[in-house]
């Protein structure tokens, strides 16, 4: 290792910053080239159909979910429905808002395995307004 060591020190390093997973995604942008909305915070999609999700050990709890189709792209993704009965409020060709629900990394969050989206609007109505009762929801 000793004097005048440094630059083939630095070559190696750079070598085997290759095999580090967080660098190599940085690096070539893939975050980016898979990411759904494109690198936006929010998105506008339509409602294709509601699901239920099963939470991960060691809640046993059936989160309700629905497939939203982004209108930028096409591509189908699922989104949580937040909200004690709120997807009551959520019916098939409704135009929802999604974003991200903000898990470690970019990754679901909490005991939904999969899902890391979220619904926040519906019809251009605030969900968690709509579920409180304090407004109703606009007809399209």
């Amino acid at each position: 290792m000793g004097l005048m060591n440094a630059r083939k020190l630095m070559k190696r390093n750079k070598k085997f910053r290759w095999s580090q997973k967080t660098y190599k995604k940085r690096t070539l942008n893939l975050k980016v080239k898979a990411d759904p909305l494109e690198g936006a915070a929010q998105a506008r999609g339509i409602v294709v159909g509601k699901f239920q999700k099963e939470a991960r050990q060691p809640n046993s709890a059936m989160r309700k979910c629905c497939k939203v189709q982004l209108i930028k792209n096409g591509i189908s993704v699922g989104a949580f429905i937040p909200g004690n009965l709120a997807q009551k409020f959520i019916d098939e060709h409704d135009e929802v808002i999604i974003e991200r629900i903000g898990g470690r990394m970019g990754r679901s969050i909490g005991d939904i395995p999969g899902i890391s989206f979220k619904v926040i609007k519906v019809n251009d109505q605030p969900l968690h307004l709509l579920w409180k009762g304090k407004i109703e929801k606009g007809r399209r």
